[in-house]
């Protein structure tokens, strides 16, 4: 191998010391610049040029000055060589000055583009981390700064992304531009990788969100979550992680990662698969839900009241006046939602109620309570099940657990028809259905925009009509064919003198207002009953005891049933007298909806949850009572 040369050495050398970057390049300027001005002033010294025989100090000094300041050299005098001298300090100065604005120049650029990309270390404590970006991430934050409003010091949001930075700010700034008293701060790297995780200092958090993104987005929040929870840098202490599962057969794989943390997955096709085959069946359902999920007004709270021990779940309902009672929470951390009247309160219990804030929920010690016997209603019989026709227009993922889910409810000798344009419709429902012992199912294949298609399956005589969304089309396309699809049933049933409940799924929250000139009965915008729910739990890991329970198709669950079976219509009454209606028949009242404020937005749709049970509300036949109940 050849020799390299000293040219090549030095070359070497000097683009290596370049590299260091400003620092390095400033420093060299230095010993440049006190090299030029050191040798200046000792040559004319040595040769006795200055004018007025000046020592070497004032000479390095006067060499300075012409260095840092060209027009200085304006005053000079004195013989040829040491104006020349002054001459030549000055061209260097020039040079120097000229490249250290330069380089500080391109410093600060390279600085604010490091800030741009958002990779420097968040020093917060006792914050929320988000980790992803897809839409979720808008109704997340704002249910945060909600439920952070209360907090004097206020609180920080993290969110980290594999995206750019500015434009995720200008994303939340144009979505949410009053954060209130918390302070949203983004960061761009992979939610997977260990080194851009420590960006977002999950190890200091209260509670991390885990978003699902990407084309496999369970092996998204798996391999996130392993981030977490196998950290080399973790702490001792449990993580608190909430985040959501699509496929139920990665819920094992989430659970072992969860052995020593609280890392509590949301399933979401099984959660709006039943929330969508409940609310098909009961108009109002999807707003009960989420009023209950919401920060923006009424939430549920735990508390051990004491002076209940040894009393029953049914004498406890009339016990508070501002806040509506919903189960029991046993010492032993099971939740027992609106549980047989007689239980008992024992010590270590806590209840769990609707109320305004946790510190409102206290007892009304009334003498006596303010019932009128006279309006309750003792004769409200349920109707005998009938079988039902059921008909599904669009599919996806949740499709096949809809009507799984739909086979709980009805009756024997029930029917479901499925019409969509994906490929091999049949075959996927058969296989994904699995046996139903109900209802038989029909499939046809078609688009759910025609209108003529529409005409011919007569929707009118159908009892339930469920519009889903395409989720492998982009979500703005997906709920294009929705709310066409809607405009003609509503059209179809302005006709038609057979009442239909009309659901839809949509998968954007902004369209949900496109959506209303249809006049729907009920929305369900999946990934926004998701997000609610993953706020809630991050604020409070308790609570998914309690939505499980609220879920679960098996025991109670929440139903909105004619007010007139429970209390008499057309006179004033207060809700401790229909909750004591309710409680006779062994349910629990939540609330009411009016019907007549059904398309109302400023009053939640007519849904009223933890009604002031002293207040007295005029009701007509129409009006349903939300009711916690076994069926």
């Amino acid at each position: 191998m050849k020799t390299p040369t000293f040219k090549q050495k030095f070359q070497y050398w000097f683009d290596n010391y370049m590299a260091r970057g400003a620092g390095a390049l400033i420093t060299a300027l230095f010993i440049l610049s006190a090299v030029i001005i050191f040798i200046v002033a000792v040559i004319v010294k040595i040769t006795g040029s200055a004018p007025n025989d000046e020592t070497l100090y004032d000479l390095v000094w006067m060499a300075l000055l012409r260095t840092l300041d060209s027009g200085t050299m304006g005053g000079d005098s004195g013989s040829f060589f040491f104006m020349l001298m002054m001459l030549a300090v000055t061209f260097g100065g020039i040079f120097v000055v000229s490249a250290l604005i330069g380089i500080i120049n391109n410093g600060l650029e390279d600085k604010l583009d490091e800030l741009r990309k958002g990779r420097s270390q968040v020093l917060e404590n006792d914050h929320t981390v988000i980790l992803g970006w897809t839409p979720q991430v808008f109704t997340v934050i704002s249910e945060i700064i909600l439920a952070n409003e209360s907090r004097k010091s206020g609180a920080v949001i993290v969110v980290l992304a594999d995206q750019d930075k500015v434009e995720m700010e200008d994303a939340l700034s144009e979505r949410i531009p009053d954060t209130k008293n918390t302070k949203v701060i983004c960061r761009s790297g992979s939610p997977i990788d260990l080194t851009d995780l420590e960006i977002a200092s999950p190890h200091t958090a209260r509670s991390i969100i885990v978003l699902a993104e990407g084309a496999d987005p369970d092996t998204h929040v798996i391999k996130s979550v392993l981030a977490i929870t196998n950290n080399p840098n973790r702490h001792a202490e449990p993580y608190h992680i909430v985040t959501q599962i699509r496929d139920p057969k990665n819920m094992d794989v989430v659970k072992m990662l969860s052995a020593k943390d609280t890392v509590q997955p949301i399933l979401t096709n099984e959660l709006i698969a039943r929330v969508v085959a409940q609310t098909s069946r009961q108009s109002g359902l999807s707003l009960v839900y989420t009023e209950l999920m919401n920060f923006g007004g009424d939430e549920i709270y735990f508390k051990n009241e004491t002076a209940l021990s040894g009393k029953t779940y049914g004498e406890a309902l009339l016990a508070f006046e501002t806040s509506t009672l919903m189960g029991i929470r046993k010492a032993d951390g099971t939740v027992a939602m609106s549980p047989a009247m007689d239980t008992r309160i024992e010590p270590g219990d806590q209840i769990f109620a609707i109320a305004e804030d946790d510190d409102k929920i206290h007892l009304s010690n009334l003498s006596r309570i303010p019932l009128d016997e006279s309006l309750i209603q003792t004769n409200g019989k349920a109707a005998s099940p009938r079988p039902e026709k059921a008909l599904i227009l669009g599919w996806n993922r949740s499709g096949s657990t809809i009507i799984r889910e739909l086979d709980n409810y009805v009756a024997k000798g029930s029917q479901v028809t499925v019409v969509s344009d994906i490929f091999e419709l049949e075959k996927q429902i058969r296989m994904d259905s699995g046996k139903l012992k109900n209802q038989k199912i029909v499939t046809q294949t078609g688009d759910i925009r025609d209108r003529s298609l529409l005409e011919k399956l007569e929707a009118a005589e159908y009892d339930h009509v469920i519009v889903l969304a395409y989720s492998h089309l982009e979500p703005q396309e997906a709920d294009a064919i929705t709310l066409v699809t809607l405009l003609h049933l509503r059209d179809i049933a302005e006709r038609d003198e057979t009442p239909f409940s009309i659901v839809s799924e949509m998968l954007d929250l902004r369209n949900r207002e496109l959506a209303e000139a249809a006049r729907v009965d009920d929305f369900i915008v999946s990934e926004h009953l998701i997000s609610l729910m993953m706020a809630q739990l991050s604020e409070n890991a308790e609570l998914l005891g309690v939505f499980d329970d609220i879920f679960d198709p098996e025991g109670a669950e929440i139903y909105l049933k004619p007010i007139s079976d429970y209390v008499a219509t057309g006179q004033p009454v207060n809700f401790y007298t229909v909750t004591e209606a309710a409680r006779r028949r062994g349910e629990t009242a939540i609330g009411y909806r009016m019907m007549s404020e059904n398309h109302d937005a400023e009053k939640s749709y007519g849904v009223h949850t933890n009604p002031k049970k002293a207040d007295k509300v005029t009701f007509t036949s129409e009006d349903k009572l939300i009711v916690i109940a076994e069926d």
